[in-house]
């Protein structure tokens, strides 16, 4: 199950990238390339504490799942994908 502060990064309709939390409506931002994208959702859930950052491709199906530890943890999730 999703936790709400999730994110996932996808491609829209009209060729940019989005980074949108899992329970929002709109994206939290746009950008022209996915890495851009991905850094961004990267840097808002080790901000917001942590949590599983999902990627999908061009295509929409998922590419990617990784677990964002939070900045301060002492204790690091070992099984980092990337």
């Amino acid at each position: 199950m999703s936790k709400d502060r999730d994110r996932m990064v996808y491609r829209r309709t009209d060729g940019s990238w989005a980074n949108k939390r899992n329970d929002a409506d709109r994206a939290s931002s746009v950008h022209r390339t996915q890495r851009e994208a991905e850094k961004a959702a990267r840097e808002m859930l080790k901000n917001q504490g942590g949590g599983e950052l999902t990627t999908k491709g061009i295509h929409g199906q998922i590419r990617s799942k990784d677990t964002i530890a939070p900045g301060n943890d002492p204790n690091p999730p070992r099984d980092r994908e990337h």
